[in-house]
This record gives C-alpha cells, structure tokens and sequence, in this order.
C-alpha cells in the first residue's frame, strides 16, 4: 500500500487493489496556499468540520464521505471520538481520529486532534503500524504533546501533518521543533511512501514527507 501527502492534514492512502483514500481534503485560500486537491477516490474521510479539512467536494469520483466508521470496498474504517481542543471541544468543537485497515497495515490519521488521549482513547484505537499526527500546535497538540500521543500508541510509523510550511501562514510551528531530541528520524525526499505489513523498523520511525501540493 502507498501513502502519498498531499498537504496540510490531506494524505492519500492507496490499497494494492486500487482503492483510494482521502483524509481531510483542504480548501485553498485564507492562509492555507497549497495546491487545490483534483484526486479521485472511493473513500473520503472528515475529521471535523473546518474549511481546511472538510473540503470533500474537492475529491473526485463520487467518493463515499465518512464522518463516522464504516466498511467501504474492503477497508475498514473506525472512528474514534475525540476533541479539538483541551476542553472536550469547548473551544474548538469535536474531532475524529480515523484508523484504516489496509492491506494488512493499521494506519491512524489523528484530524486536529487537540488534546493526549485518554486510557479509553487508547484502546479504542487500538494496534497501530502507521500514525499520522498533527504537530504544529496552536490549532492541535503542539509537538511535545504529540510525541507523548505517540508514546500512548507505539506506532512503527509516525508521519508529521499540520505543521508550517512556505504555503501555510497559519501561526504553527515546522517540522523541526518535533523532531528535537528523535534519533529514528527520516526526511523522504519526495510525497509518498510504499509501505508494506509486517516490513517495520525495530524502533518506530519519523518519516517526514514533503507535501505535494
């Protein structure tokens, strides 16, 4: 299975037979300048409703758009509850985290998720080989608080979203203040990945990849 990123929180997910998945398709404009989204997909998946993460009009061929868990084209997809903010979504409304089992490998993709997670969260989630993970701060957990969430999971994987860019003038960190103080730490030279199920590295690993959008 490939995981390309597109930008921001946007990745697409491909099975070996095909199926395509979305997460969190942006609008462009108001401070995000990445490039329009223009992927066809079966499946689209919408961590909460900003304009920035629910752009499922953007995707193309009649997607099913998931905002709680479902079984679509053999992929199934779990839906956790969680929050936006520190304050069960007070501030910032609700989140979801998404997991996806595909082709063997057990990818989570965390929204804005805004807070660590609780003992309950944790098994909800359950096993998890591939953790995409917002480490910007400000809107999401910041980077300290994602590296304790990736202490609660035990990815194999763990690939950074949600953080600053050139095209991104949200105020959030880069990438490198996540990667302070990480040894297992690979920066891809390009937007996607090829993963495969039991092919993991010893320790869990940092893939930072570069937003193709």
């Amino acid at each position: 299975m490939k995981i390309k990123y597109l930008a921001h929180a946007a990745f697409l997910i491909t099975s070996d037979s095909g199926v395509r998945i979305v997460t969190d398709p942006y609008a462009t404009g108001r401070g995000l300048n990445h490039g329009e989204i223009k992927e066809t997909a079966d499946i689209v998946t919408v961590s909460h409703e900003h304009g920035d993460h629910n752009n499922a009009a953007a995707v193309k061929g009649s997607p099913k758009v998931l905002r709680s868990g479902a079984a679509v084209k053999g992929i199934n997809v779990k839906a956790v509850p969680a929050a936006h903010d520190g304050k069960g979504g007070v501030e910032r409304g609700k989140d979801t985290i998404f997991c996806f089992d595909v082709d063997g490998v057990r990818v989570c993709h965390c929204g804005d998720l805004g807070h660590v997670l609780t003992a309950e969260q944790v098994e909800a989630v359950g096993g998890v080989d591939v953790l995409l993970i917002p480490i910007g701060g400000f809107f999401t957990i910041d980077a300290g608080n994602a590296t304790r969430v990736v202490e609660q999971l035990k990815p194999k994987v763990v690939i950074p979203m949600h953080f600053k860019t050139e095209k991104i003038e949200f105020p959030i960190t880069g990438v490198d203040e996540f990667l302070k103080g990480k040894d297992n730490v690979t920066r891809v030279n390009g937007s996607e990945i090829e993963l495969k199920a039991g092919s993991w590295p010893a320790a869990t690993q940092v893939m930072v990849l570069k937003p193709s959008l």
